[in-house]
């Protein structure tokens, strides 16, 4: 039944998402998806617009808004205008903006393909600035610091942001081990994970079953666990200590991977900065 008293702010209907997204039907969970990981596209696109980028019908996102209490989608979309317009720009916006900046130049148009990614890998980047938050970064660092052993796992996209996080970490002199799916043998590699172990999963898409188990399996014994995922309603999200949504703003590049790789790298620095202060204050680590 639709709640009697809908959430009033932008803040309160995130929340509500969250708690309600396990429960909810798949086609709502799709839109739960979009509303969490496009705020401002919420504010600015119409019904069919975002119905069109969630694969179903304008009617779908009426009968959501319902659920929640909302006499329309339009008084649901009103949250997202007003928090819009107490931001600061988001993708859409910025893309524009840099387009004006960066115009087309004339001659070969296979460069507009390359200008094209440039320019919303800037954007995705300024936004990532806002979206993590230091005490999330200030914990991850730290965990991978004191762990004995880290587990990192990463499918599709997320593979070479795992491959590139485990060859700094090795550099870095900390012990790495890589869940490789080959074989059918990552879940049994997984049963290796410690409670002094750290388990790092990169998943820019829905995670596949193996690593959604693994993940899932290791949070209900107690692992510490580090998500990078595509938006914070992620399964894996449900198991982590410190989750990063990285979500994809653009339908045309819906995998980039210049924010994840900033991120991991930016974790690397954290991680070499605080050894380095360890070893300079003589700081033992158990």
């Amino acid at each position: 039944m639709p709640d009697k008293t809908p959430p009033q702010d932008h803040e309160e209907l995130i929340r509500l998402i969250h708690d309600r997204h396990d429960a909810m039907s798949r086609a709502y969970q799709r839109i739960g998806l979009f509303l969490t990981q496009n705020p401002h596209d919420v504010a600015v696109l119409t019904a069919s617009a975002m119905a069109k980028r969630c694969g179903l019908h304008a009617s779908s996102l009426v009968r959501f808004a319902q659920s929640l209490g909302y006499r329309g989608f339009k008084d649901l979309q009103l949250l997202f205008q007003k928090h819009l317009a107490a931001t600061v720009p988001g993708f859409v916006t910025r893309v524009a903006a840099l387009e004006d900046a960066f115009p087309t130049s004339p001659g070969h148009p296979q460069e507009g393909f390359l200008r094209d990614q440039v320019l919303r890998d800037i954007a995705s980047l300024q936004l990532l600035l806002e979206d993590i938050d230091g005490p999330g970064m200030a914990l991850a660092a730290e965990m991978l610091v004191q762990a004995e052993v880290i587990h990192l796992i990463g499918q599709l996209h997320g593979r070479p942001v795992v491959d590139l996080l485990r060859q700094e970490l090795i550099m870095l002199g900390k012990r790495c081990v890589l869940l490789d799916g080959g074989g059918g043998l990552a879940g049994c590699m997984a049963q290796t994970i410690g409670h002094k172990d750290v388990l790092l999963a990169v998943s820019l898409q829905s995670p596949a079953s193996e690593l959604a188990e693994i993940v899932q399996e290791a949070g209900r014994k107690g692992r510490a666990i580090i998500a990078i995922t595509d938006g914070s309603l992620s399964p894996l999200g449900k198991w982590a200590r410190v989750i990063f949504p990285v979500p994809s703003r653009d339908a045309r590049f819906p995998h980039a991977l210049a924010a994840p790789i900033c991120l991991t790298q930016a974790l690397a620095a954290a991680v070499a900065a605080r050894m380095q202060n360890d070893a300079r204050t003589g700081t033992f680590r158990a």
